[in-house]
């Protein structure tokens, strides 16, 4: 046989196999090669300051620590809102919560209805249907989808862009226990004592393990570090044994958080060992502030439930190896952003409606400039406050009572809609936001103002004017005086 004769049967053999069914079409290949594997870790209630690397040796985090010398840390990243399921909409959505109607987690008419002055507006539960989510996008363009832990914001993943689903549903937390046997749906029950978030941690990686193949997205979000603050007591009895904390709920709290960084770590060395963290983003964040209760978050002021700093501003970490520089970058965002900023680095189809995040490729990967913005947060609801809590609020009644913030820049600006209350804070000089500027800083206070009551025709966003007819004035006041420390 001729040697170009045996050449053409050589280059026929290789066309069959490209097209054996058993073996992916080149095109695919490459298809599969360019999209990266997004890993995205929502820690429930973590705070801004419940993590090592910002200097609180209360902490034990090396794993979520070296995460954040490996990736973009940013300095000013905030939850779309300042509790649970509005944060996790936001997230999803890409949009502000007048776009879902998720402001709070039900109800919107916490605390004593005696001290409430107005009729709040109602709650949605979840997102309407119509806004197709961050998972169903994904989804439609390719990826492989699997949620493991808390959803939050609808019945069932598997009908909102999940392939795979553990553990995830309506509910807001554990009901009651982090040990098996478990009370949440979508779970089975592990071995008597199995911690939930080592079994969460251990369905993902076999996820991952399962998605050779095909590009995925690997949703973590952590029912813990949320109550009820359980951990197991060998780990609990190490930190009491220590000089500080002196009481079983903050140990068990910060057990917590160093179990929780554990399986960060296991999960971020399984990419390592699998050979994909050069081609997988991973995304490291908590759905709002912290619970100051127990895990104070000074230098920012109040925690969970509040619209002050340590309400929304959260940890974020943003890791590409290979294609985003590590760095530390005080450029503000929000978790709306990573809709968007998904969607680019994907570099996948349109997308179904208009977002209210912003594309933060650039700025990830060539240390671009974000365009010139302002942030919002609306809650037309209240929040009552904790039992026993350290919150520097408004009041001493309330976490949040109904209002919008803003920041813009440097300028943090606050309304409250009961008494017509603004505050205004430079955030560069008063990150604890204790100095009011709105009488001294009168032009940026109208002028931001105004971007706020512009962005709240533009959005629709409710403001609740009837007034309460079960407000006593009197009883208000007595419990305002009974509450405040002398």
């Amino acid at each position: 046989m001729t040697l170009p004769r045996l050449a053409h049967l050589f280059l026929l053999c290789l066309s069959c196999l490209a097209c054996s069914p058993g073996l992916p079409a080149q095109s695919s290949l490459t298809e599969q090669e360019r999209k990266p594997n997004i890993v995205m870790i929502v820690v429930d209630d973590l705070g801004w300051m419940d993590v090592g690397y910002q200097g609180n040796g209360h902490y034990h985090t090396p794993n979520i620590d070296r995460l954040s010398r490996q990736g973009v840390l940013f300095t000013d990243a905030y939850a779309g809102a300042s509790n649970c399921a509005p944060s996790r909409a936001a997230l999803m959505t890409g949009r502000y919560a007048p776009r879902t109607g998720v402001y709070t987690v039900s109800p919107s008419d916490r605390g004593d209805d005696r001290t409430r002055r107005l009729i709040p507006t109602e709650n949605t539960h979840f997102p309407p249907d119509s806004i197709e989510l961050l998972s169903q996008y994904l989804h439609r363009n390719g990826y492989r989808t699997g949620n493991f832990g808390k959803w939050h914001i609808g019945e069932d993943p598997l009908a909102q862009g999940f392939d795979v689903n553990v553990g995830g549903a309506s509910d807001g937390n554990p009901r009651g226990t982090y040990f098996s046997p478990y009370k949440i749906p979508n779970i089975t029950d592990g071995p008597v004592g199995e911690y939930l978030p080592n079994r969460l941690t251990t369905e993902a990686i076999d996820f991952v393990d399962t998605s050779a193949n095909r590009p995925f997205f690997l949703y973590v979000p952590y029912y813990t570090v949320h109550g009820p603050l359980q951990a197991p007591d060998t780990t609990v009895q190490r930190y009491l044994r220590l000089q500080e904390p002196e009481d079983q709920k903050t140990a068990t709290f910060r057990a917590m958080v160093e179990l929780m960084d554990r399986n960060v770590g296991r999960l971020l060395d399984r990419l390592d060992r699998d050979g994909l963290a050069e081609n997988t983003i991973v995304i490291f964040t908590s759905d709002n502030g912290g619970v100051d209760e127990y895990a104070d978050q000074d230098p920012l002021r109040a925690g969970k439930g509040s619209y002050y700093e340590g309400g929304t501003r959260v940890p974020l970490i943003i890791r590409w190896p290979g294609k985003i520089a590590p760095r530390k970058d005080a450029t503000p965002v929000i978790n709306l952003d990573f809709y968007p900023t998904l969607a680019r680095l994907t570099e996948s189809d349109a997308l179904r409606g208009e977002l209210d995040g912003a594309d933060l490729s650039g700025l990830l990967l060539n240390g671009d400039t974000l365009a010139d913005r302002t942030l919002y947060w609306h809650f037309p609801i209240y929040l009552q406050r904790y039992r026993k809590t350290g919150a520097e609020t408004r009041d001493p009644l309330f976490r949040t009572r109904p209002g919008t913030t803003l920041r813009w820049g440097k300028w943090k600006l606050h309304e409250y809609f009961e008494d017509g209350g603004i505050e205004l804070y430079d955030l560069d000089t008063d990150i604890g936001e204790r100095n009011n500027l709105a009488a001294e800083q009168a032009a940026v206070r109208d002028e931001l103002l105004r971007r706020m009551r512009e962005w709240r025709r533009q959005t629709d966003a409710p403001v609740p004017t009837e007034k309460n007819p079960k407000f006593d004035e009197a009883f208000e006041r007595e419990a305002l005086s009974a509450s405040t420390p002398e």
